[in-house]
């Protein structure tokens, strides 16, 4: 869903782009490596040992990435990635809850992977209600109560911002969707694999996830899907033999799958501790960069993610600093839309003007990211900009 849109061919260079992707966890790489060549088979094979070899290894996958969310192995759909699981769960519910209600809520500051899919259905019919933000990037509950209906099929909201790392109280969204018999639909990329995410305790319906944002590869992930209380049922979107219980046809990533399953079983065991030392390195680095009130953080400072800060430099274009520090990899909010000359769409939401969007850059720290490093960056910005 994102990609790296700054690169630095220098000597020793810093990355702060953890949101856009990760490196790939060389014990994830050594679980990898086999399946690329003499256990190549296709899981989908059933008449001899290639194929019940590489079906074993999804098998092991699939409980590992259930062991981390909490939920049956058989709620677990694999896929090509976060966007195509985000496609699989809006556009599946849209296609196979309309006898019910043709109604969709989402936020304002949702995954251009979400947005993007609702303005698809608007032109096939449905309602959309976006939800607003305040300028701590936070929805109202009030406002999503009041906008429930009984025609409300899904609400969709991200867990964690990508731009902001702000952190929606999930538990609490769940609890009024359900009130209204609705779905809830949970864009958890950001924090799936960062943080505990329980999808029984915290009642999600749906959810997807992405390996290559906590230190798998790219071009796999995952969608859970509910099967009680309320059971989910979805409208498959890819066809042509009936893969994964029909719900996501193609031969499977057997190789990209047991990465995703190595990082889930890395994450679990060190995610408490990653957390705890990338938190330290993030308030750091903004205790000695944010100079108020010309320099700040966007976004709420208690609701987010460990590892994000969003900075606005007032009055400085965030490409002119950018260039100043050309060996620090970060990132003009989300990578996805890098490239359009616009400003932020979740930074306009949560109230900013578009000067001070355009003042706004993310750093995104990562499980690799030492103190050193950040002791680097915060000497080149005040070296540079102040």
């Amino acid at each position: 869903m994102d990609s790296i849109p700054y690169f630095c061919f220098v000597r020793t260079p810093v990355y702060l782009d953890h949101n856009a992707t990760t490196p790939v966890d060389k014990r994830v790489l050594e679980a990898m490596l086999p399946y690329f060549t003499e256990k190549f088979g296709n899981a989908s094979s059933r008449t001899h040992s290639f194929g019940w070899i590489a079906e074993d290894a999804v098998k092991t996958a699939r409980q590992q990435v259930s062991n981390l969310i909490n939920c049956l192995e058989q709620e677990l759909v694999f896929t090509s990635g976060a966007t195509e699981a985000i496609n699989l769960a809006i556009k599946g519910v849209w296609e196979n809850y309309q006898t019910k209600g043709n109604h969709i809520i989402t936020v304002k500051t949702e995954h251009k992977a979400v947005l993007d899919i609702c303005a698809y259905l608007e032109k096939k019919g449905a309602e959309i209600t976006y939800l607003g933000v305040n300028r701590e990037g936070l929805i109202d509950l009030q406002e999503l109560k009041n906008a429930l209906r009984a025609e409300t099929i899904l609400v969709s909201v991200m867990y964690s911002n990508n731009e902001t790392g702000v952190m929606q109280p999930i538990r609490q969204i769940a609890d009024l969707v359900h009130a209204n018999n609705s779905i809830l639909f949970c864009d958890a990329t950001q924090v799936v694999g960062k943080i505990n995410i329980d999808v029984q305790d915290e009642h999600i319906d749906l959810m997807c996830l992405s390996a290559h944002k906590f230190y798998g590869p790219k071009g796999v992930g995952a969608l859970y899907i509910r099967r009680k209380d309320p059971r989910v049922s979805l409208f498959p979107q890819m066809h042509g033999g009936g893969h994964e219980r029909g719900l996501r046809s193609g031969t499977l990533n057997v190789t990209g799958i047991v990465g995703l399953g190595k990082a889930c079983e890395i994450a679990k065991l060190e995610m408490w501790d990653d957390a705890a030392r990338i938190s330290k390195l993030r308030t750091r680095l903004e205790q000695l960069v944010c100079v108020p009130p010309n320099v700040f953080v966007n976004g709420s400072t208690k609701d987010r993610l460990f590892n994000t800060t969003n900075i606005c430099f007032q009055g400085i274009r965030s490409e002119t600093i950018i260039k100043k520090i050309p060996n620090i990899a970060v990132a003009m909010g989300s990578a996805c839309t890098s490239e359009l000359a616009e400003p932020s769409h979740v930074l306009k939401a949560m109230g900013l003007s578009d000067e001070d969007s355009y003042s706004s850059i993310r750093f995104s720290l990562g499980k690799n990211t030492t103190e050193e490093e950040i002791k680097k960056v915060i000497e080149k910005i005040n070296q540079s900009v102040f």
